[in-house]
């Protein structure tokens, strides 16, 4: 959201990104663009979407715009009732097939909420952009939305100067919850001559740290916590490959373009990835990752022992990685964000 109000506010738009107030909430930067957080007395489950989206509908209420965009289901409702009772304009940013996370579509209560708000107000959103043309077409069959695609993907920067890998790393980064295929990998390790670093935090950190005891991975697995944007730029490249594995528990795991994929593209290191429509129509045209069918502890630890044997192949990957972040860049996708808006909002 920061790289899209950015680019929105570079280009003559004021831009107003309002969230809620956690308690361990970082203080605000300057920007470009105004920021506003709404407080909350609930911290999770149906209370705090019920507060926070009264508490937005107030905001929302008295607020300057000609637009107003939902981040997802969790904010529809009250953009929807405010832009339309006021006659704004009504966008939705897809970042997610929301009603098929993994953790709405085993709740069956929760799904039918969700499931519910996304059939009878979707349709009625016209104007809207999605992070994978696989869940734009989906839009457009059940919905009969025609939905843009701007992907999530980095900003391109130029390399000035070499960076020196190390030629003993597997890196993970992002969340480390439940259907990102984390309770294969570590068991994988003990057949991969290599150490895992993981970068993040999430619902599954207690799980993950019994799974290194039970397999006696305590050196060779390493939790190594969140880290900045910026100083996790700095340390993928040095990684020897990149991992994005991903359950394919509900349609929004399936269609899924994790942020990680670019980030390891941007990197130039190569990645093991799922063999998903959306990495593979990538992959077919420049090839950067060694594509998996399965979760299974044998075949990860295959596909990552074989690319690591296979200096060749492992060379033309990194070679291609440089290659196609010249097509996948926030540069090429900001063009298509800044036309989205000057368009319905001329």
């Amino acid at each position: 959201m920061m790289r899209i109000c950015s680019s929105l506010a570079n280009n003559g738009f004021e831009v107003t990104i309002v969230g809620v107030a956690h308690n361990k909430s970082t203080a605000l930067t300057e920007k470009k663009y105004k920021q506003k957080r709404l407080p909350c007395y609930f911290k999770k489950g149906y209370f705090f979407y019920a507060e926070y989206n009264i508490r937005l509908f107030f905001f929302l209420l008295f607020a300057k715009a000609d637009a107003f965009c939902c981040i997802d289901l969790d904010t529809l409702l009250p953009v929807y009732i405010i832009g339309k009772a006021r006659r704004k304009i009504i966008v939705y940013d897809a970042h997610e097939y929301f009603s098929q996370l993994k953790e709405v579509i085993t709740r069956p209560s929760v799904y039918r909420i969700w499931h519910w708000i996304e059939r009878h107000f979707v349709p009625k959103i016209k104007n809207g952009y999605t992070v994978s043309q696989s869940i734009a077409n989906v839009f457009h069959e059940l919905y009969h939305v025609d939905y843009s695609v701007i992907m999530n993907v980095p900003l391109l920067k130029e390399q000035h100067t070499p960076v020196l890998k190390n030629k003993n790393v597997l890196l993970y980064q992002g969340a480390v919850n439940h259907a990102r295929g984390l309770e294969y990998l570590i068991p994988a390790m003990n057949k991969i001559d290599a150490v895992l670093h993981i970068y993040g935090q999430g619902n599954m950190m207690e799980e993950i740290k019994k799974l290194i005891q039970q397999h006696h991975l305590e050196d060779r697995v390493l939790l190594l916590g969140n880290v900045t944007p910026h100083e996790l730029t700095k340390v993928t490249p040095q990684a020897l490959m990149g991992i994005n594995l991903v359950e394919p528990i509900g349609l929004n795991q399936y269609y899924s373009l994790a942020n990680k994929f670019f980030d390891y593209m941007h990197a130039s290191i190569p990645q093991i990835s799922m063999n998903f429509p959306e990495y593979k129509r990538i992959n077919d045209e420049i090839e950067v990752a060694v594509l998996i069918d399965t979760l299974e502890i044998d075949t990860i630890a295959n596909a990552i022992n074989s690319l690591l044997q296979n200096k060749e192949k492992y060379h033309q990957l990194e070679s291609n990685c440089a290659k196609a972040a010249q097509q996948y860049n926030w540069q090429n996708e900001e063009k298509k964000l800044i036309a989205f808006y000057k368009n319905i909002l001329r």
